[in-house]
């Protein structure tokens, strides 16, 4: 299945790296920018992919755009909006990996399945794709009243746009903490850290439950066991810190209506595979990881049909 990238920043770059290396079931068919001389439009040239440097535009305008039946927009939550547009009118798929969450939110391990068919999926947040597998994990085996997250990178993996966004990404993947985890309540906190050398990605999952036995406990153990190695087919570098955690606590007072008698800590990190990324932007390529997931699974989908 052919496929465009909109896009040439290091996300953008990053998909069209692990497309052409990674990927049996994609072809990439062009990379799109705006500014003729970035870095991402230079290097996908020299791997021989078409590039653009006049954005939508000229990728409607390309011989063979009808060919394309999937594109990655890797760009703003502002500019999304209207490529949404133009690309919703000429009936390809989008996979956005900008917070503008225009189409329902998906991640791989979760809920993918459910949204095959739909014309515009969101990729949620960095944060998000690491940590809502492992909500919906633990609430598979005991309902979830809050969950709440964090999220610590390196200043370094943290481009204009992830700074410009930041409001966008704690109130996205807090939703979505509800919408995808099911949990009832989510909350998500991002941490900028400049520490030099640079920290690979860490992310928290705090789950508060209400009063699970030892059998409980330990489903819950193999549950989110069992989602971290589901991520980790496709991020080779997502991985458990510690073993899964459930302590008792007393009861939070506002942060749920619910009696909750336990909270769930689960500590993960997100190493990069460096394909066009340092290895610490493990938040970077965990995005562009599950959208080429979701991508391939799109493909097959449509050769099985």
């Amino acid at each position: 299945m052919k496929v465009a990238v909109i896009g040439s920043g290091n996300i953008g770059t990053d998909l069209v790296i692990k497309v052409l290396k990674r990927s049996a079931a994609l072809e990439v068919a062009a990379l799109v920018g705006i500014d003729p001389e970035s870095d991402g439009l230079a290097k996908a040239r020299k791997l021989g992919v078409h590039t653009i440097a006049d954005g939508i535009d000229g990728l409607v305008a390309m011989p063979g755009f009808a060919d394309v039946e999937i594109v990655f927009d890797a760009t703003s939550a502002g500019a999304h909006a209207k490529h949404a547009e133009v690309l919703a009118a000429h009936g390809k798929k989008v996979i956005d990996l900008t917070p503008a969450a225009i189409g329902p939110m998906v991640v791989p391990t979760v809920n993918l399945d459910e949204h095959l068919n739909a014309p515009n999926v969101n990729m949620v947040t960095c944060g998000g794709q690491a940590t809502i597998p492992v909500v919906a994990a633990i609430t598979a085996v005991t309902p979830v009243p809050y969950a709440e997250i964090v999220a610590s990178i390196s200043s370094r993996s943290a481009g204009p746009g992830t700074r410009a966004n930041i409001d966008e990404f704690t109130e996205t993947t807090s939703r979505a903490i509800a919408d995808v985890g099911g949990a009832g309540r989510g909350k998500a906190v991002i941490v900028l850290n400049p520490a030099d050398p640079p920290i690979t990605m860490r992310d928290t999952v705090f789950a508060l439950v209400h009063a699970p036995d030892s059998q409980t406990r330990q489903r819950i153990r193999e549950s989110v066991e069992h989602v971290v190695a589901q991520v980790a087919a496709y991020v080779p570098g997502y991985r458990l810190k510690q073993q899964v955690q459930i302590d008792s606590v007393d009861q939070p007072g506002t942060l749920t209506e619910e009696p909750v008698t336990h909270q769930v800590t689960v500590l993960l990190e997100v190493e990069g595979a460096a394909d066009h990324l340092p290895a610490y932007a493990g938040n970077l390529d965990i995005m562009t990881s599950a959208a080429v997931r979701v991508a391939e699974t799109m493909a097959k989908a449509v050769a099985r049909a």
